[in-house]
């Protein structure tokens, strides 16, 4: 662990960069802003609902975590530029609006060469997608809009938010299904680490809540059918029945902490670790020994020299879906071993908005900084009933008053991908 006496070391003990957060920005089903999300996850509120964008007659599901209401125009967008943007665009320029506000930070006086941009989505334009096969079987291939491709591919989040403030470092996308959000911070975390770059905007955003996806989704089997707002998502609850879909966006600013401090910037927690492994297992589902899941939180807890003892709470990935939730749970026993992995507080954010997808990763970044943070950790909406087969401390209520020397957000993809990042509160707790 670095030891901490000023609060100023800005290095860590192999000479590379700690990196902090210093600004967050959301657009969740809890609605625009982080401090509407994470009133909702600590009232442990479910901001689920019968989908509205489209008619469900015929779906078997019919219950999503929307933005409802959300007018890009209102948020900062010109009318142009929201006509020329899908959802998962417009939710992540908003949040990296808010999350550039928060880290107050002059880009005039920034070098943008070292300034980056790795945001990721996991389905991209799907809105888009299905429009333009509509309008091409429907009515021809010259009637196919010209900005089909850029509007739909999934790189145009980060692409334009480069664009958008002029940053000229990395621009990434890193797709990982679920856990895309979580790696594309991971990965900007190494970069500003080994000194590619001095910050970056990272995180991830979705529009999932569309009649293609909802429909391949309920076919594979991995969606709730509850009609029930208040019963769709229950991670860990022994009467789970599957995820909820969900979208939105969650994009923090990173910097090094020698930037941060030379500009003055107010620290909101620190990103001492992150842990990346693959499964090798199947498509879809999780290796059930969780074996993945917890090299992914040892590697996160080992590079910033902390151990399973140090865990103050896992932000678990909690999809609500059978397999996924024994999954992480067995994962956290295998970490913390079997006493100690019953004992660690566990939340998950999906009964409050819904299975965001690859703006999960970030959403629950968010909430994870702010725990640490705020000394909090907020309940899981949804959980009422234990599951022997998740024999782990599920939060049920928030805990408050709760210092915490290290807690780790959880994220997992289809195909067997795992990301683990640890947040720290700064200075670090001795």
């Amino acid at each position: 662990m670095i030891e901490v006496v000023s609060g100023t070391e800005t290095r860590r003990p192999d000479g590379t960069h700690r990196v902090v957060v210093t600004g967050m920005g959301a657009v969740s089903p809890a609605g625009v802003g982080v401090e509407a999300l994470w009133q909702a996850v600590t009232e442990g509120r479910s901001c689920l609902g019968p989908i509205e964008r489209f008619d469900t007659e015929g779906f078997e599901v019919t219950i999503a975590g929307e933005v409802r209401n959300f007018d890009a125009t209102e948020h900062g967008l010109s009318k142009k530029d929201a006509r020329r943007s899908e959802r998962f665009v417009q939710y992540a320029v908003v949040a990296a609006d808010e999350a550039l506000a928060q880290a107050g930070i002059d880009l005039e006086s920034e070098d943008l060469e070292r300034f980056g941009v790795v945001v990721g989505t996991g389905i991209g334009g799907i809105d888009e997608l299905q429009r333009g096969f509509s309008t091409l079987e429907g009515k021809g291939p010259k009637r196919v809009s010209p900005l089909f491709i850029p509007t739909m591919i999934g790189n145009i989040a980060a692409g334009q938010l480069a664009i958008r403030y002029g940053m000229k470092g990395e621009c990434l996308n890193v797709v990982t299904a679920c856990a895309t959000a979580a790696h594309c911070i991971g990965t900007a975390v190494r970069d500003i680490r080994h000194g590619y770059m001095d910050a970056a905007l990272a995180g991830g955003a979705e529009e999932s809540v569309n009649p293609i996806c909802i429909a391949g989704f309920t076919n594979l089997g991995a969606l709730s059918r509850s009609d029930d707002p208040e019963r769709a998502s229950m991670p860990f609850d022994a009467n789970r029945s599957g995820f909820v879909a969900g979208e939105g966006a969650g994009i923090l600013v990173l910097e090094s902490l020698e930037h941060a401090l030379a500009r003055g910037a107010n620290v909101i927690a620190e990103v001492t670790g992150f842990g990346s492994t693959g499964d090798a297992y199947h498509v879809t589902a999780p290796d059930p020994a969780g074996e993945g899941v917890a090299r992914a939180m040892r590697q996160a807890l080992a590079e910033g020299g902390f151990t399973p003892d140090d865990v103050g709470h896992v932000n678990a990935h909690g999809t609500a879906t059978p397999a996924n939730d024994a999954t992480e749970s067995a994962a956290i026993l295998l970490l913390c071993g079997d006493e100690a992995g019953r004992r660690v507080p566990v939340t998950s954010v999906k009964g409050t908005t819904g299975h965001t997808l690859g703006a999960a990763g970030g959403i629950e970044a968010i909430v994870c900084a702010l725990s640490v943070a705020r000394d909090c950790v907020p309940a899981t909406a949804g959980f009422s009933t234990p599951d022997p087969e998740c024999p782990v401390n599920v939060v049920a209520e928030t805990l408050v008053d709760v210092p915490q020397k290290v807690a780790l957000s959880n994220s997992l993809g289809f195909g067997g991908h795992n990301a683990s990042l640890a947040f720290s509160p700064y200075p670090q707790r001795a």
